[in-house]
């Protein structure tokens, strides 16, 4: 089966590479608003493998394109990014294309939400975008740090840089998560295998609401896709120097260029960060969550011909954190007496992941098509035992280094996806593909009873109580949506995918006395679940103007189902299974552009209708989450998102957002009775989430372009709760965040402060009570070079 499938897939790339059509040459030129030739800019064709940049005269040709409609996408460093519709019929040669400064006028954004490149304007639902500046702008370092940014998003921390995000009142309660990441392509599969640092990055699309239609499973929320920096014909660079308190240092570079021009491109980055921990451990008068890491990004790109392209790209992220879960038993005591803890068992936590990818794109005239293979591997240990019940007594802790063999998941995946030419001049755009994945995830973990255990209700101290489940399971989907052009004013999209997921699971429970040997006490038992799933979309975009659109959108998302762990209570049911969470959501919105592209105004108000709610049960001590189908959520609210340049050198960007999230059926069990908790609020969903950020840049000479820049930026987030039962709250707050340096053409230097009001807050809590807050004052300085 799997060689036939690989002779399939070579015969397949060779066809196609072998396929061919009238070509055409296009040349030009990119200026300035002073007409003076602009060196370095990037020049790309959408929807193709044909990319290349200015010389030092701003000129620049592309070769062999297929003639065609196309639109081309113009960007260089300080200047707006354009996008504009391209008529390739015949060779051209005397094309030019202005740039303004990036502070006279705002970005044309292109997005590949659709797995196409597209004017973000003019796509039927919510995206926000942060650009590479953007991300630099807002000291983008994790991704749990768009929180507000994106209205009704909110992310956070458990405890073990783990983040757990939310949009729109869909959160995720299990390692399932409710919002898919992607990074340059690939499914971060769950919460064990995907990378939350962020460094080298070209651009950030998050997509609201369910995106079952092109992404599938885990997507009933959104996606955040994240995009990388890619190596082009010029040789490009970076290195970064970043210092703080609280020991926060940061190390990065990278250098992107050809191996071969035009034919074989390297990109490599690299990222070394640690810090000496926010938090005191009262117990041994230490620093407790002092860690450190290292994430590092290899792109090698092979340009075939100038349709195929293949991209071997690997990425792998390195984690030492002693002192995981820097946890106090309360919300009340973790604010009172903030960031210290009394813990008596602290291990390093070792956490190795490891993301690897190749892909396959062709662009042809009568298709395009790609391919897409990726390899997921996660190893994550604590060295010695962990505290389970974050304080000073010998009661209980979380064991799980058991050896390689166990808490090492794997995944692979594989797409292939079929798209209209970009060429094409048809009313009538599609997308078709299939994709698959398989998984495997021995996890193995004691819980271990100390000399205090009767505390915690045991009979005797010195034990172990090991739960063993292994977990398989594998996945085929197939999906296709298109969008036909009525005229110039009318589009409507339709799409639909199936999901077929097969999943099985066996536990084994053990129990073992110090020093002793373990004894079956729960025998090996297995158990296996199949889900099928339909995810259609339906939407339609009135173009009023070029500028303004209005659209209605309907789409259908889905969270996968499972089978419940063996956990330490017996009571729970292990091997039980819950279904999958399904979800309608409506959305209408209107996106437009003013002032001659230096307003952009988008609204958007939405409803959505959550069955077969996957509510969590956390067991402890074990802090394994049992997973119950339990309820119905409503969640509706509005967004606001706003960017503007009114003055030469001041850019204005604000976003809010309000969601009312609540159960309409919720009932959960608690101690042995039934408890009805209709009407309560969902958890980990701010009520209002709301970002204003003001940035001026002042001129300071013309030679190097110098600049003294000055930023504010004010986030407020709205009344949230941590547990079903809305019993633990963390009122409304507001952060306050500023930075202030000098910016030249080649480097930057930067002082900042974020949280600068010094605001205690829990940003999260387990349903148990256990608190972690969200992070202190921190303070400065940031050096950056480009070459």
């Amino acid at each position: 089966m799997n060689k036939k499938l690989i002779l399939l897939w070579i015969v397949s790339v060779f066809y196609l590479s072998a396929y061919s059509q009238q070509s055409v040459n296009f040349s030009g030129k990119i200026i300035s608003s002073e007409s003076a030739g602009i060196a370095g800019a990037s020049i790309y064709l959408l929807n193709t493998n044909f990319r290349t940049a200015t010389n030092e005269n701003g000129d620049f040709t592309l070769i062999n394109i297929p003639a065609g409609n196309y639109n081309i996408q113009v960007s260089a460093i300080g200047y707006a990014t354009v996008n504009k519709p391209i008529n390739l019929l015949y060779n051209q040669s005397e094309f030019t294309i202005q740039l303004n400064e990036s502070n006279q006028q705002l970005e044309e954004i292109t997005v590949s939400a659709q797995k196409r490149d597209e004017n973000v304007q003019q796509i039927p639902f919510s995206i926000t975008t942060l650009s590479a500046k953007q991300v630099n702008d807002y000291k983008l370092w994790n991704s749990k740090d768009i929180t507000a940014i994106v209205p009704n998003l909110y992310a956070a921390n458990p405890g073990d840089n783990r983040n757990v995000t939310s949009i729109r009142g869909i959160a995720t309660t299990s390692y399932d998560p409710a919002v898919a990441t992607y990074i340059d392509g690939v499914n971060q599969f769950g919460l064990d295998s995907y990378i939350a640092r962020l460094m080298d990055v070209e651009q950030i699309e998050v997509l609201r609401g369910p995106q079952g239609t092109l992404y599938g499973r885990n997507a009933m929320g959104g996606v955040i896709n994240i995009i990388t920096k890619q190596p082009t014909n010029e040789v490009r660079g970076f290195a970064g120097l970043d210092f703080g308190n609280y020991g926060q240092q940061r190390y990065s570079i990278g250098l992107r260029g050809p191996l071969a021009k035009d034919k074989l491109f390297l990109g490599v980055a690299g990222l070394y960060d640690q810090q000496s921990g926010f938090y005191t451990n009262d117990f041994y008068n230490s620093k407790f969550d002092k860690q450190h890491g290292f994430i590092g990004n290899y792109y090698l790109k092979f340009l075939a011909t100038s349709r195929l392209a293949l991209t071997l790209n690997v990425k792998h992220n390195e984690n030492r954190n002693n002192g995981a879960f820097p946890l106090v038993s309360s919300l009340e005591n973790a604010l009172i007496d903030p960031f210290k803890v009394n813990q008596n068992g602290v291990g390093k936590m070792v956490d190795n992941l490891l993301n690897s990818s190749l892909s396959v794109n062709y662009f042809g005239s009568a298709f395009n098509f790609s391919s897409q293979t990726a390899y997921q591997t996660n190893y994550r240990y604590y060295t010695k035992p962990i505290d389970g019940d974050f304080s000073p007594i010998d009661g209980v802790a979380v064991v799980n280094n058991y050896g390689k063999p166990w808490n090492k998941v794997k995944t692979g995946t594989q797409e292939f996806r079929f798209t209209s030419p970009a060429s094409s001049v048809s009313a009538f755009k599609w997308i078709a593909g299939t994709y698959g994945f398989y998984q495997d995830n021995p996890a193995r973990q004691g819980t271990h009873f100390g000399e205090d255990a009767i505390l915690y209700g045991a009979d005797f101290p010195n034990f172990t109580l090991i739960s063993t489940n292994k977990k398989h399971g594998y996945g085929i989907a197939v999906y296709g949506q298109g969008t036909y052009t009525i005229n110039p004013w009318l589009d409507f999209t339709l799409g639909a995918r199936y999901d077929y997921e097969h999943k099985t699971q066996s536990i084994l429970g053990e129990f073992q006395m110090d020093g002793g040997e373990a004894m079956v006490t729960r025998s090996d038992t297995s158990s296996k679940a199949i889900f099928i799933a339909f995810s259609p979309k339906a939407s339609m975009i009135y173009h009023l103007t070029e500028l303004h659109n209005l659209y209605a959108t309907y789409s259908k998302g889905f969270r996968a189902g499972g089978i419940s762990d063996l956990s330490s209570v017996p009571d729970q049911g292990p091997l039980y299974m819950y279904k999958p969470e399904y979800s309608n959501n409506f959305e209408l919105g209107s996106k437009n552009t003013f002032w001659n592209n230096r307003l952009r105004v988008n609204l958007a108000v939405f409803y959505t209708q959550v069955t077969d709610a996957q509510v969590p049960t956390l067991i402890l001590p074990d802090a394994i989450t049992v997973i119950r189908n339990a309820g119905k959520l409503r969640s509706k609210g509005a967004e606001l998102e706003l960017a503007a340049t009114p003055l030469k050198g001041l850019e204005v960007n604000y976003s809010l957002g309000y969601v009312d999230a609540k159960y309409t059926d919720l009932k959960t069990p608690s101690q042995g009775t039934i408890v009805n908790l209709n009407g309560n609020r969902q958890v980990f969903t701010p009520d209002v989430t709301s970002m204003l950020a003001l940035q001026y840049g002042y001129n300071l000479g013309t030679a190097q372009k110098m600049k003294l820049i000055a930023r504010g930026e004010w986030r407020y987030l709205g009344n949230q709760y941590f547990d079903l039962a809305n019993q633990l709250e963390q009122k409304a707050y507001s952060l306050f965040n500023a930075r202030l340096g000098i910016s030249t053409k080649k480097c930057d230097v930067f002082l900042w402060s974020s949280n600068i009001a010094n605001k205690k807050y829990v940003d999260y809590a387990y349903d148990f009570g256990a608190a972690h807050l969200g992070n202190p004052q921190t303070y400065g300085i940031s050096l950056s070079t480009n070459f």
